[in-house]
């Protein structure tokens, strides 16, 4: 499985930049000098070179070894930048959101639903489950999702009275 890390916006200035919108939560190690991403863009796939990189207006600016000017970085326009998830440390209480989806959900010991998306907002995840059929909205913390069993699947809620009714 590949994610999707970034896309090239658009070029930046006479040198060969890039402004790219990010989409990981590790953008040191993504986009770090020396890295080799892997791009695609209209059905082609290209990979580049990392050479310099620096934050710019909520996005980063990226030049590449085999972009040598600004006319090579006008072409990379609309390319999207795709990697396999990282490896997460074993005890790590921490889930890339391609790990939540499609678990089921378990409440008061049965199968209610299955994870359908994951919200990310500026405090914290909000799970979206398909809960008999309708779309219900849980916030990814401890006392509404005390139990995450990856190895089986499953994710046990315990939401308060009534969040399952809205």
């Amino acid at each position: 499985m590949e994610l999707l890390i970034g896309k090239v916006v658009k070029s930046h200035g006479i040198r060969g930049e890039v402004a790219v919108e990010v989409f990981t939560d590790e953008p040191d190690v993504r986009f770090a000098v020396g890295e080799v991403l892997h791009g695609k863009q209209a059905g082609k796939k290209r990979d580049l070179t990392v050479k310099t990189c620096r934050p710019h207006q909520k996005r980063l600016l990226l030049s590449f070894e085999e972009v040598p000017d600004r006319t090579a970085a006008d072409s990379l326009r609309g390319m999207q930048f795709f990697a396999a998830p990282l490896e997460r440390e074993e005890e790590s209480e921490e889930y890339y959101d391609h790990e939540l989806i499609s678990l089921k959900v378990i409440h008061e010991g049965e199968q209610v639903g299955e994870v359908t998306g994951v919200m990310d907002t500026p405090n914290r995840k909000i799970l979206e489950i398909d809960y008999a059929g309708r779309e219900v909205l849980v916030p990814f913390v401890i006392d509404f999702v005390p139990e995450i069993d990856l190895d089986g699947g499953t994710l046990t809620i315990t939401p308060p009275e009534g969040l399952l009714d809205v």
